[in-house]
């Protein structure tokens, strides 16, 4: 079997934060607090060398406060979120001008039932869509590529 790409692209209406993604996620049961207790993120340092920083929920807001810095608004950034009922979560990635994000589906993914080769994308758009209008969600792209 081959490598395969899962992910949902985001468009919103206006420029979004991690924070305020985050907080309209955390209304629905997601948090940036991983199964071992950790957050986790990153940021691009601006030559397409992604830097993964692995925090304390103690900290939570000071990594925030880099994710949305003004200097950071050029480029990517990301944090890891997850459901802990679901038991699933993955990254969700703000790209540059922040009007467009991802959502990579990449901690114990939900995987269709009858069809376990692939990602499950209807259950991850039931658990992120309804949040992220709160947050000015303009549309959405669900793909799955195999390789």
């Amino acid at each position: 079997m081959g490598s395969r790409d899962a992910d949902i692209d985001f468009t919103f209406n206006r420029p979004a934060t991690v924070h305020a993604l985050l907080d309209a996620l955390a209304a629905t049961g997601w948090s940036a607090v991983g199964p071992v207790g950790h957050v986790e993120y990153m940021v691009d340092d601006g030559e397409d060398a992604y830097e993964w920083y692995d925090s304390t929920p103690g900290h939570l807001d000071e990594a925030l406060v880099v994710l949305d810095a003004t200097a950071n608004l050029p480029y990517t950034v990301a944090l890891d979120v997850h459901h802990s009922e679901a038991r699933t979560g993955g990254m969700l990635m703000l790209h540059a001008g922040r009007t467009d994000a991802s959502f990579v589906p990449d901690i114990d993914r939900r995987l269709i039932p009858g069809a376990p080769e692939f990602t499950d994308p209807a259950w991850y758009l039931h658990a992120l869509v309804p949040a992220l209008i709160t947050a000015g969600l303009k549309g959405y792209e669900a793909r799955e590529v195999r390789y």
